[in-house]
C-alpha cells in the first residue's frame, strides 16, 4: 500500500537517444549555408552519426562516469622512481577517442575541415566538456608548428590523426597524438612577457634545456606540448615532447593537479622542467608570434564550446518545460515561462551562427577573412563565454529543484559554464586584443564593417546599432577604460547582421528589438510579449 505514494507522474522523460546535430536547426542550418554543396552530403552525415553518438544513453553515461571520477596523479611508482602520470576514469579514454575518431583534431587537412570539426565540436561538448580540452590543443597546435615546415612535416601528421593512442612512447612509434600548452606562470598570468622559465642552447642546432615551472598546464599526459620560455634572443616558443626518441621519459614533473570547479574529468596541472630537453619552434624572441595561432584556434574553440553548452542547457530546459504540468498546463505554454525560454534560445541561437561564421572564414583563408577573424575572434570570446554561466544558470531554474540535482545533468553545466572565459585570456585580455588589432591594423575594422554591411537596411535597430558603433568607434582615444562596453557592441551588431540575414524572421526580429533596440531587460524572460515567442521556441526544441 505504502508503494502508491511513490507513483512517478509529470516528469518529463531523459533528453536522451536523440541526434544532437540535427535536433540543432540553427546548427545544422550553419553548416548547409556555410559547407561547400560537393562536401555537404559527406558532412551532414558524419556529424549526425556524431550527433546520434552524443544523444545515446550510453555516451552520456561515459560523460557522468568521467565527471564524477576525476583525474588522480601518481608522481612516483611503487618503489620510488619518479613517473609523473595521471590515471583517468575509462569513460575518460573511451570520450577522448571518440573524439579523435571523429575528427575533433583534424580541421586543417580536409577540405571545410574546419566548419565540419566545429559543428562537431559544439556537438561534442555537450557530452561532457573536459575530454574538449586536449582535442582544442590538439588541432590549435598545427598552426604555429607550421613556423617550422620541418616540424609540422613531422607532427602534423600525427596531430591530426583519427586514432587515438594513449600509450606513452615516443611519437614517432604512434599513429596519433595529442598536445598540450604551457604558457602562463606563477607571477605572471596572462602577461606571458613576464615569463621567467630559462632555455639554455644545447649542442645540437634548434635544441634546448628548460629549467622553470609552468602555473596552468592542461592535459598533462598528453604528446608533447608547446611552451614558452627566454632563450638568450628573448620569449621563445618550444616543443617538448613527453617521451623522448629512445624511449626514455623528458623531465616534466608534474607537482599537482589543480582542483577546479568545474571541467572536474580534465586533468590541469603545475609542473615543473628542470633540465627539460626542447625544440625551438620559430625564431628566438617570436614566440607570442609563433604560438600566437595557437592561442587564435583556441579562443575560437572557447566559443564553440560555450556555443554547446549553451545548446544543451536550452535543449534540456525547453524539453523539460514541454513535458511538465503546472497551473493547468504545459509549462511551455504558459507565456512567462516562454519568454525565459524564447530569451535564452535567442542567446544560443546567437552564439552558435557567430562561432559557425569564424570557422567559415578559418576555411576561406583569404586576407579579408583573416582581418575578420583579427577582430571577431577576441570579441566573440569575450562576449560568448560571458553569456554562458547566465544563460546555465537561468536555464537550470526552468527545472525548478529538479534542476540543482546533480542527476538532471544541469549542475554540471552550471559548473562547467565561466570555464571558457577564463581560459585563453580572460575577458579584460580580450577586450585589449580587440583594442590592439582596431589599432594596428586598418583592415581590420573594415572587414568587420563589410561583414555587418551585408544586413544594412534590413532591420532599423540594427541600422541604429551600426550607426552608434561607428560614433564610438571615430574616437579610440583613451578606450581601454570603456573596452568592454565596446567589445560587447561589437560582438552584439555582429551576431544581429547574421540573424537578419540567416536566421527566421521572428528570431532576428526578437534578437534586434531586446539586445540591439533596448526593448529588453537585464534578466531572461524579458523580451516584448508581442513578439511571435512561440515560434523561437519551438525552433529550438530538440525532437526525440
Amino acid at each position: 500500500m505504502a508503494g502508491t505514494t511513490h507513483t512517478v507522474t509529470n516528469q518529463a522523460p531523459p533528453l536522451a537517444q536523440y541526434d544532437v546535430f540535427t535536433a540543432d536547426r540553427a546548427l545544422t542550418e550553419a553548416v548547409e549555408r556555410h559547407l561547400d554543396p560537393s562536401l555537404l552530403d559527406e558532412g551532414l552525415s558524419e556529424l549526425s552519426a556524431l550527433g546520434r553518438a552524443s544523444g545515446s544513453a550510453q555516451v552520456q553515461e561515459w560523460g557522468v562516469q568521467a565527471d564524477e571520477n576525476p583525474p588522480r596523479l601518481r608522481t612516483h611508482d611503487r618503489y620510488g622512481h619518479r613517473i609523473d602520470e595521471v590515471d583517468f576514469h575509462p569513460a575518460w579514454h573511451r570520450l577522448l577517442g571518440k573524439g579523435v575518431s571523429a575528427g575533433l583534431t583534424g580541421a586543417w587537412a580536409r577540405p571545410g575541415g574546419h566548419v565540419r570539426r566545429a559543428a562537431g565540436f559544439v556537438v561534442w561538448s555537450q557530452v561532457e566538456a573536459g575530454n574538449g580540452c586536449p582535442l582544442s590543443m590538439t588541432h590549435a597546435a598545427v598552426p604555429a608548428l607550421r613556423a617550422d615546415p620541418a616540424l609540422a612535416a613531422e607532427w602534423e601528421p600525427r596531430l591530426t590523426s583519427t586514432v587515438y593512442d594513449r600509450a606513452l612512447r615516443p611519437a614517432h612509434e604512434k599513429p596519433g597524438v595529442l598536445f598540450g600548452m604551457g604558457m602562463t606562470e606563477k607571477q605572471g598570468g596572462s602577461d606571458v612577457r613576464a615569463n621567467t622559465t630559462s632555455a639554455r642552447p644545447l649542442a645540437e642546432d634548434g635544441t634546448y634545456e628548460l629549467t622553470g615551472h609552468k602555473w596552468f598546464c592542461s592535459a598533462p599526459m598528453s604528446d608533447a606540448f608547446l611552451v614558452l620560455a627566454q632563450a638568450p634572443g628573448g620569449l621563445t616558443c618550444f616543443l617538448v615532447p613527453r617521451v623522448l626518441e629512445d624511449g626514455s621519459r623528458n623531465v616534466f614533473l608534474i607537482q599537482r593537479l589543480k582542483d577546479k570547479l568545474g571541467n572536474r574529468s580534465n586533468a590541469s596541472s603545475e609542473v615543473e622542467f628542470a633540465g627539460t630537453w626542447a625544440r625551438r619552434v620559430g625564431d628566438e624572441g617570436h614566440g607570442v608570434r609563433t604560438i600566437i595561432g595557437m592561442v587564435a584556434a583556441t579562443r575560437l574553440d572557447c566559443v564553440l564550446g560555450s556555443a554547446g553548452l549553451m545548446r544543451q542547457a536550452v535543449a534540456q530546459a525547453v524539453h523539460h518545460c514541454a513535458y511538465r504540468e503546472a497551473f493547468g498546463g504545459k509549462l511551455i505554454d504558459k507565456p512567462l515561462m516562454r519568454n525565459v525560454l524564447a530569451d535564452l534560445a535567442l542567446e544560443s541561437e546567437a552564439a552558435t551562427t557567430l562561432a559557425l561564421r569564424l570557422a567559415a572564414a578559418y576555411d576561406d583563408g583569404s586576407e579579408r577573412e583573416r582581418a575578420l577573424l583579427r577582430i571577431a575572434v577576441p570579441a566573440a570570446k569575450y562576449w560568448v563565454t560571458k553569456r554562458c554561466a547566465p544563460l546555465a544558470v537561468e536555464a537550470a531554474e526552468c527545472l525548478g529543484g529538479n534542476g540543482y540535482v546533480e542527476e538532471s545533468g544541469m549542475p554540471r553545466l552550471v559548473r562547467e559554464s565561466p570555464l571558457n572565459s577564463v581560459w585563453e585570456g580572460a575577458g579584460n585580455v580580450q577586450a585589449l586584443d580587440v583594442l590592439r588589432a582596431l589599432s594596428r591594423d586598418p583592415q581590420v575594422l573594415d572587414a568587420y564593417l563589410g561583414e555587418v554591411g551585408q544586413a544594412r537596411g534590413a532591420d532599423h535597430r540594427l541600422d541604429r546599432a551600426i550607426k552608434d558603433l561607428l560614433t564610438e568607434l571615430a574616437d579610440l582615444e583613451g578606450a581601454e577604460g570603456r573596452a568592454r562596453r565596446l567589445v560587447e557592441r561589437l560582438a552584439l551588431v555582429l551576431q544581429g547582421s547574421l540573424l537578419v540575414r540567416y536566421a527566421p524572421p521572428q528570431v532576428a526580429d526578437a534578437f534586434c528589438a531586446a539586445r540591439l533596440g533596448g526593448d529588453g531587460g537585464a534578466a531572461f524572460g524579458t523580451l516584448p510579449h508581442t513578439l511571435d515567442l512561440a515560434a523561437v521556441v519551438e525552433r529550438a526544441r530538440p525532437e526525440v
